[in-house]
């Protein structure tokens, strides 16, 4: 049974930062994991991705050279750290675990399971 929890969500200024959390448990070895986002009346768009086997990292346009993500193997944990952070970043975010690694990192449907999303708002 896998299972992701999130953590890290709030309220911040424009150009401030935050740091979510994803821990994982259950079979989530040769995964890969996907942080999305939900603004209110949009689509889910892919954030930022990781491949465990490999450590590759992938990231949508929007967020490049703001945000890094990254995995704790010992705290089977991956972070999001959201810098420069713009009002329009504000969203639900949600991690997600593709087991059986499709490489279709910014797909949504391409991932098995979720978290339960954490809520991140910047205002300007």
């Amino acid at each position: 049974q896998v299972q992701l929890v999130e953590s890290g969500g709030g309220l911040v200024q424009a150009g401030g930062s935050l740091r979510l959390s994803c821990a994982y448990s259950g079979r989530t070895f040769s995964s890969s994991m996907g942080w999305f986002r939900q603004a209110p009346g949009k689509e889910r768009e892919f954030v930022a991705a990781i491949k465990f086997s490999s450590g590759r990292l992938y990231y949508a346009d929007s967020v490049k050279g703001r945000f890094t993500i990254s995995r704790d193997n010992a705290e089977n944990t991956v972070y999001l750290q959201m810098n420069s952070l713009k009002p329009e970043d504000t969203a639900v975010y949600y991690c997600a675990l593709d087991i059986y690694v499709r490489d279709s990192y910014g797909i949504a449907s391409s991932y098995d399971f979720w978290g339960q999303g954490t809520q991140v708002t910047v205002s300007s």
